[in-house]
């Protein structure tokens, strides 16, 4: 199978329309169309209803199109890292909750660049599940990810180590003219506006589960705006749009120029856990999973 036929197949999906797509891939129509049938014949069956006054695509191919895209990006890699192999050089893929990317990673990063020169990480930002799910395929060869003090560690057996990097607390902040209705006690009205999480989110079952006052809908009576995005977050405290909860090493430096005020002697924090994964049978990541437990 050649890889420009997923590519061919990618455009159409898009264009809906075989002129549009070959135009877009910078061949006529009639070659077009004979990659899409070359196609079809290394799968063994159509994709295209040509009985049609316009081309209909099968239901079993427009459902799989982020699969493709995914394939696509794996085969592209996979032949970049074979080509451009080299055995003084070590490439780690570290799969990273989105708040960890901004919070604990860079000062992580920067301690293993020191001791590993050589080594390349790749760092792939997702929500946990997706995470847990790239180590447990091997797409990723570590994961980083907070986790609540009072739960259960997550267990992977015995193929999966585990480490702690340190500790953190989701702590309640606001920005911008909203802190200016923060009173002399700290404290803040009830109906302030609130950036929550959604309850489905990792950091919203944990504020969930303490009933932390503006975590999550339930818990506020303002609520404005839902995302489970980190980062996002910290613009929007920052704009003043509303109280949010937020990782402590996300916002110290906010909180110490005064940009933000943190809410926590009045509203309590989640202490939380910097804990990280390695893949057993993977050398550098347990050589920089022990590494970093010791630093």
């Amino acid at each position: 199978m050649d890889l420009a036929w997923l590519d061919d197949i990618l455009v159409l999906l898009e264009e809906r329309n075989m002129t549009r797509a070959a135009e877009r891939r910078n061949i006529t129509q009639p070659a077009f169309s004979r990659r899409i049938r070359s196609f079809e014949d290394w799968l063994g069956a159509p994709i295209i209803d040509r009985q049609a006054n316009r081309i209909e695509l099968s239901d079993a191919l427009a459902s799989r199109e982020n699969e493709i895209r995914a394939l696509v990006d794996r085969l592209r890699g996979l032949r970049t890292n074979i080509a451009n192999y080299d055995a003084r050089q070590q490439r780690l893929t570290i799969a990273a909750q989105h708040a960890q990317v901004c919070s604990s990673f860079p000062d992580m990063a920067l301690r293993a660049r020191t001791a590993f020169p050589g080594l390349h990480i790749r760092l792939r930002a997702a929500n946990v599940d997706d995470c847990i799910s790239a180590l447990l395929r091997g797409d990723a060869d570590m994961f980083l990810c907070y986790e609540a003090e009072h739960a259960r560690s997550l267990d992977f057996g015995e193929g999966i180590l585990r480490g702690n990097w340190g500790s953190d607390f989701l702590v309640p902040v606001v920005g911008g003219s909203l802190r200016y209705s923060v009173r002399a006690s700290g404290h803040i009205d009830e109906a302030s506006p609130a950036i929550v999480y959604p309850e489905d989110s990792y950091f919203g079952r944990i504020l969930a589960r303490g009933q932390r006052e503006f975590g999550t809908a339930q818990y506020a009576a303002n609520p404005v705006c839902v995302t489970a995005f980190s980062s996002g977050v910290v613009e929007l405290v920052l704009s003043g749009l509303g109280v949010g909860w937020l990782p402590y090493s996300m916002v110290h430096r906010h909180v110490a120029s005064g940009t933000m005020i943190s809410l926590a002697n009045t509203l309590g924090q989640e202490p939380l856990r910097v804990a990280m994964f390695a893949n057993c049978d993977v050398p550098i990541a347990r050589d920089l999973m022990a590494f970093w437990q010791n630093t």
